[in-house]
């Protein structure tokens, strides 16, 4: 038995070992790429201009025996792969110098050789004056120009005069990228750019996250289908090369007054914010303070991106908090909730929610009691009671701070709101969604502790609408602010005083005139969900309401 054990083992053995001696022979020869040799060709390099025609301009090529591919490493520190081993560089210093140049030639398995060679080139082109603006002579940070129209934007690479130089085709709105948790990263970009000696060198902050373009979103595995944040790394200094733009722009007559006539690239894949796979940007116009770039798309070269950035971050909405009270209620007087200040919406259904409950105006469903208004919703056999108090054609405003002080309803299928309603729901042509919605609260009992905040208008509405949402602590067992700030350029969203959705406001939405308070607590619905069968009542119990202007 032992031997026969050890002739299978001996078996074995050979038969591994020679799979492995086919392995290897199949893989092919690990020796490095050897005869590595690199020519540089000067461009305009004649008897009279020994060190080229001032443009800078350099083409290398390399080639060396089993070799499959080639990284050039420039003591600029710049560096590029080429597998085909061919690479035109510039160099942008300005007169002549000297560059240290090293061809690093791959072959299988990663084995590589590499040699340094030195090239004399002259360059003509300097721009100092846009180095002193994008320094400062030292360091300077640029931000997102977000306040100014068309700070982002899109338009032909041609040369119609009429429709080149901005984004012809779109234009970002004041903040407009603001409006969504999914791109507001965007306007978190601080971008340095340092001097250092000769060189101009340059970082990107972002926080951690990136705003892709959705054409390049599958970079980070992406598949949203829209311009998104995602995490994505752009730590580390990139180099900065300034050379002479060639683009169709300085073709034009006028083009003197439209560009710099200045293109910078930035080592390493390096990026001014907004990833669209380019590395180069045109200057258009650079002063002390306000600088417009454009990047011309690789994938579709008729087709320009336009940046506008600043040194002074912009603050948004830089609006004084509204501070004058101008209408509350405290519920400090027990009964029945002030007619004066409220009336109630009454009936079943939910008005197209599909919600459980009747709203009523019993003292069961709605009461003052303790210093706190308590609205309470009900099994009643197979049914279900609750109230909705509204401030409709008794207290009506236009813009101001509102503060709800609450505390919430528990169990599954419970859905209490705070929100307010654009008065002219009933008038023609102004129904829902056209009047507008501002949701400051909205709870699911099916989901504890998540608050939503919400606009509702038209092309967002429903479940479609604009809103965000936000985790909170004992929503239920302890009282809350619930606020919004509510302004001409914008509507903010809060609780306990932690903004978590906003959205600017403009004449395209109809959030610019009167609207009125609504307390309510439903029951089921398309947003509370399946009301749990041992629910029997629950209440959400208010504070106070305050109103300031």
């Amino acid at each position: 038995m032992n031997r026969i054990k050890k002739y299978i083992i001996l078996t074995l053995t050979i038969i591994f070992a020679i799979s492995c001696q086919e392995e290897d022979k199949n893989f092919g020869d690990l020796s490095a790429p050897t005869n590595l040799v690199v020519q540089a060709e000067i461009q305009g390099q004649d008897v009279s201009n020994p060190y080229g025609d001032g443009s800078g301009l350099v083409t290398f090529n390399a080639h060396a025996d089993n070799a499959i591919s080639y990284k050039f490493v420039f003591s600029d520190g710049t560096s590029q792969n080429s597998p085909s081993g061919v690479f035109q560089k510039r160099f942008t210093q300005t007169g002549v110098n000297v560059y240290n140049v090293t061809v690093v030639a791959s072959g299988k398995g990663g084995i590589a050789t590499n040699t340094t060679i030195s090239v004399e080139v002259r360059s003509d082109f300097t721009d100092e004056e846009a180095i002193e603006f994008l320094t400062g002579g030292a360091s300077k940070n640029w931000y997102w120009s977000a306040s100014e129209p068309g700070h982002l934007g899109v338009g032909p690479n041609s040369t119609d005069e009429a429709q080149n130089y901005f984004g012809f085709w779109y234009q970002a709105a004041p903040w407009e990228k603001a409006a969504s948790a999914n791109s507001s990263c965007l306007y978190d970009n601080v971008l340095t750019f340092t001097k250092e000696g000769d060189i101009l060198k340059y970082q990107l902050d972002n926080g951690g996250k990136t705003f892709f373009n959705t054409a390049f979103e599958g970079v980070v595995g992406g598949s949203a289908g829209s311009d998104m944040c995602y995490d994505y790394d752009v730590s580390g200094v990139k180099i900065v090369t300034l050379s002479p733009s060639e683009s169709v722009v300085t073709m034009n007559a006028n083009a003197a007054t439209q560009t710099r006539g200045t293109l910078m690239t930035f080592s390493d894949n390096g990026f001014m914010g907004y990833y669209i796979g380019q590395s180069s940007y045109e200057i258009l116009s650079i002063t002390a303070n306000r600088m417009v770039v454009r990047a011309i798309m690789g994938n579709d070269p008729g087709l320009a991106w336009y940046h506008t950035f600043t040194t002074t971050q912009p603050v948004q909405n830089p609006v004084v908090d509204y501070t004058n009270l101008v209408w509350s209620d405290e519920f400090n007087t027990d009964g029945a909730p002030d007619s004066n200040k409220w009336g109630y919406d009454l009936g079943a259904g939910g008005w197209g929610n599909q919600e459980a409950q009747t709203y009523t105006n019993s003292a069961t469903n709605a009461v003052v009691s303790g210093g706190n208004l308590v609205i309470t919703a009900i099994k009643s056999g197979s049914d279900y009671t609750s109230a909705r108090l509204k401030s409709e054609n008794k207290f009506e405003f236009t813009y101001g701070k509102v503060e709800v002080r609450a505390k919430l309803p528990v169990g599954g299928g419970t859905w209490p709101a705070i929100w307010m309603l654009g008065a002219n729901y009933d008038q023609n042509g102004f129904s829902w969604p056209a009047c507008g919605e501002i949701d400051i609260m909205e709870h699911k009992g099916n989901q504890p502790n998540v608050i939503y905040g919400t606009l509702h208008y038209p092309g967002n509405s429903g479940g479609n609408a604009n809103g965000n949402s936000t985790t909170i602590s004992n929503v239920s067992s302890e009282f809350h602010v619930y606020k919004t700030i509510w302004s001409p350029s914008s509507i903010q969203i809060f609780v306990d005083d932690v903004l978590f959705h906003s959205v600017p406001n403009n004449n395209s939405i109809p959030f610019n005139h009167d609207f009125f308070l609504i307390l309510n607590v439903a029951m089921g619905g398309t947003f509370g969900g399946p009301i749990d069968s041992s629910f029997t009542q629950s209440s959400m119990e208010v504070d106070y309401v305050r109103v300031y202007q």
